[in-house]
């Protein structure tokens, strides 16, 4: 290699570390300049249109330590809350729908300086509740007969035989259609006119007579 050629390579080789050294501080001020991802806001996902006093099960995402879900009415202070639950580790949550119709506000909340803070809503509707039964009309005294009743199927609802206009809190053979919508009875050993009656127990609808089926025991 010649003199003069050589001379250009050490000139090309003393300007690409020049600008090495101009380039390096500015890719590094552009790094540190760099805004940090944010940490994911808490989210909740559920039905927003359900049967009044039904089950609904709720998905909860990166919620922060002490959340809890509550259900109310729109626009109500985050102090007035129809129901609560405490979230903790788990990923979803099942809780009771309200036993009227009407619209509520599922909430996604939290305390702060000792009060409850709405992080987030989702609108909840709920639907007029119904239920439906069936079991013979005539039996004898005495046996087992199979009844069935299907409705909101909340976690307290209870299909029972009582006397007929018996009051909404009189016990008798029931089973609780949340567990399983059909089970075997055993009639009454006194004869007369009874019913079979699907009984709702949910949020602002306690000892709720949703259906009635008469059944003569014999």
């Amino acid at each position: 290699m010649s003199a003069k050629a050589l001379r250009a390579k050490l000139a090309d080789a003393r300007t690409l570390i020049a600008l090495t050294a101009v380039i390096a501080p500015l890719c590094a001020q552009a790094q540190a300049r760099r805004p940090a991802t944010p940490p994911a806001s808490p989210a909740i996902s559920a039905s927003q249109r359900v049967m009044a006093g039904s089950m609904l099960s709720v998905v909860v995402s990166r919620a922060p330590a002490g959340a809890r879900l509550a259900v109310a009415r729109p626009g109500s202070p985050a102090s007035s809350a129809i129901l609560v639950e405490a979230i903790g580790a788990r990923p979803s949550v099942t809780i009771p729908v309200p036993g009227l119709a009407a619209d509520y506000e599922l909430r996604l909340t939290r305390d702060e300086a000792g009060l409850p803070v709405i992080l987030l809503t989702q609108p909840l509707i709920a639907t007029q509740a119904q239920a439906t039964l069936a079991a013979s009309t005539r039996i004898r005294r005495g046996a087992a007969f199979p009844a069935r009743g299907i409705g909101p199927n909340g976690e307290r609802d209870r299909v029972v035989l009582v006397p007929k206009d018996a009051p909404a809190d009189t016990s008798g053979p029931s089973f609780f259609p949340a567990e399983n919508v059909e089970a075997v009875l055993d009639a009454p050993d006194t004869p007369g006119d009874y019913e079979l009656r699907y009984l709702m127990n949910a949020p602002l609808a306690e000892g709720r007579v949703l259906a009635r089926q008469g059944i003569v025991v014999e």
